[in-house]
């Protein structure tokens, strides 16, 4: 029920990597260094009990207006996104680095159609977002009558 995007976080992750480098870089965002940068960004667990999944995703230095989460198509995708605010600086003073992230991730699973967007509670604290999606029981399928009504 509880399936995480067809190829993870990266589609090359598996297939670019060789064994003299880890499987994900410790880079930070940097230009043309991005999905690397961004695969560390929506770190998730998922835990299951007897009744509901619970999905803790990592998202430092969000806020709780910066985060979105969506139920389409029993897809839940939550989403991030940081923007940079201009604010004036000091005309003695300037940036020789900056390694803070500025952009948007997102992440989605597939959690089934039974599940409404009423039935899942997320709330966000010191940067984790946890969000509990219950298990529903399968509703049994009622039989049809696949008979024509003979008139006369």
């Amino acid at each position: 029920m509880f399936m995480p995007s067809i190829f993870g976080e990266n589609l090359f992750d598996d297939f670019l990597n060789d064994l003299t480098r880890p499987a994900r870089p410790l880079a930070p965002a940097q230009p043309g260094n991005f999905f690397k940068a961004n695969a560390h960004l929506m770190r998730t667990d998922v835990k299951e009990d007897e009744k509901s999944f619970t999905v803790e995703v990592e998202l430092p230095g969000y806020n709780k207006d910066d985060v979105k989460v969506e139920l389409k198509d029993g897809c839940l995708k939550i989403t991030g996104e940081k923007t940079e605010k201009n604010e004036e600086n000091d005309e003695k003073s300037s940036y020789i680095r900056r390694e803070r992230f500025y952009g948007s991730c997102s992440r989605s699973f597939y959690i089934g159609e039974d599940v409404t967007k009423e039935d899942i509670k997320a709330k966000f604290e010191n940067g984790i977002l946890s969000i509990n999606v219950p298990k529903l029981e399968k509703k049994p399928e009622i039989e049809q009558d696949h008979f024509i009504a003979i008139e006369g």
